[in-house]
This record gives C-alpha cells, structure tokens and sequence, in this order.
C-alpha cells in the first residue's frame, strides 16, 4: 500500500463531526470527513459525486502541535423576513498543526497529490473560512503502511512553538519536544475501537448529507522525530491563493501528470 501525507496548519480550524444546528463544535483533530472534503476539492468533485472512492481510504492524523480551543459566535437575519436567527455558538482550535495520511493504492493517492498541488477549488481546514498557513502538500505519496509514515515523518510544529519549548526547559543545548505526539488512526476491521464518531461521507449534497461510522484507535503514541533547526525550510508565510488564476484573464495553466 502507498501512503499520502499531508500538514494541516492555519490559524484557525475546525472539524465537527456532530455540529448541529445553533452549536458547531470541533474535535481535537481533523475528521477523516473534512480530509475526505478536502481531497475532494481539490479534485474538482461536486457535492453530489460519487465519494466512495476516497472514504474507502484508511485514514490517520498526529497531533503535532495541538492548539487552544477559542469559543466564537454568529448573528443573523433571515434574508426575507429580516428577523433575527438564533445566536450561534461555533468553535475552532487556534494555531493548531497537524500531519495526515491516507492509505490505499498508489493510483488513487498520485491523482489526489497531483490536485493538492494544483487544487480545482481552494482548499480549508474544515471551515471555508479556515484557510492553511502552509502548504499542505508534504511530498509524493510513498509505498509504507500509514502508522508507520505517521511515525517516521518529522515534527511539524511551528517555530514560535518550538522555540515557547525551548524557553520552557532548563536543558541547554538540546531541542526541547513533547514526549509523545498522539496518533488517531482507523481502527482496522474486526478489531475493537476505542471510540467511535459519525464520520465516513458518503454524500456532501445540501440538500441530505450522510456519514457512516468510523472506529478510531487512539492508543499509538510516538516520540516525535526531530530535524535540525538549520535544516527547516517550512515556509514563514504562505498564500493558498496564490496559484490560482482568474478566469478569462489567463491561461490556466497545465497540470501535470
């Protein structure tokens, strides 16, 4: 099997799994819903096509930097009548990084690598107004299973979180990092989960969404791999707009293959 990673890191995020009506809460971590969306996206699928393809995919995230939860709120009139919509509560995870993968054939995940460099639609990290700070793409997809890949890439976290770290320890000279990083991956079949959400899509249409189980396994804690501060070239800033053109003005330009 092949292995698609991909970092999820902005400012805000948000990924419900059970957001209902005037409460939008969000998990801890991304939801293999939100992923799957996401891939969807980029590929340029409507909500009303066929998503079996990418919810078959196993799915995992690590917890590389996990953020603070921030509590904000909407107001509302209804567009008609002018009457003023119940207040809703909608919450987010600030500053929060976080390393996904897929797993499944090699095919499928250099079709969706090739749409996260080149996305049909632009890409959010659960909300459209959560928008990455860095790019999500990672590298190719490469042949692992998806514990392994998720063990073996290095720690994302940001630099001023790092360097907070740092300020933290009294271990001079030595980079300071968390013991583990925590990993939330698809519970393979017949085994018993440890949680279960409402979390598989199989259809983003508006006008009837539905989601299937899922089973979790959140008991894979990892010692994060470090990478010498010199040797990081994550970018300071980031554009996800940046590479798209408006159409009629010019050429969109070639996708590769």
């Amino acid at each position: 099997m092949s292995v698609l990673l991909m970092r999820l890191a902005g400012p805000l995020q948000s990924w419900g799994s059970a957001s209902r009506f005037a409460r939008r809460g969000t998990e801890n971590a991304p939801t293999k819903s939100g992923v799957v969306g996401l891939l969807a996206a980029a590929l340029g699928r409507g909500r009303e096509e066929d998503l079996s393809d990418l919810a078959a995919l196993r799915y995992g995230v690590r917890i590389d930097q996990p953020g603070t939860r921030l509590r904000d709120y909407q107001t509302a009139h209804h567009a008609d009548s002018g009457k003023a919509m119940p207040v809703s509560e909608r919450f987010y995870l600030a500053d929060a990084v976080f390393v996904a993968g897929m797993e499944g054939e090699a095919e499928l995940l250099w079709r969706l690598y090739d749409g996260l460099k080149a996305p049909r639609f632009l890409p959010y990290l659960g909300r459209r107004s959560c928008p990455p700070s860095q790019p999500i793409d990672v590298g190719p997809p490469k042949e692992a299973n998806l514990e392994q890949a998720l063990r073996e890439h290095p720690w994302q976290a940001s630099r001023w979180y790092r360097q907070r770290l740092s300020s933290e320890t009294t271990l001079e000279g030595h980079q300071a990092a968390p013991d583990h990083l925590d990993l939330l991956i698809d519970c393979p079949p017949g085994e018993t989960p440890d949680l279960t959400i409402r979390d598989v899509p199989s259809s983003f249409s508006p006008r009837h969404r539905r989601y299937g189980l899922r089973g979790v396994r959140t008991g894979s804690p990892v010692p994060p791999v470090l990478t010498d501060p010199a040797d990081d070239d994550s970018p300071t800033s980031h554009d996800p707009t940046m590479a798209l053109v408006e159409v009629g003005r010019a050429e969109v330009p070639p996708r590769s293959t």
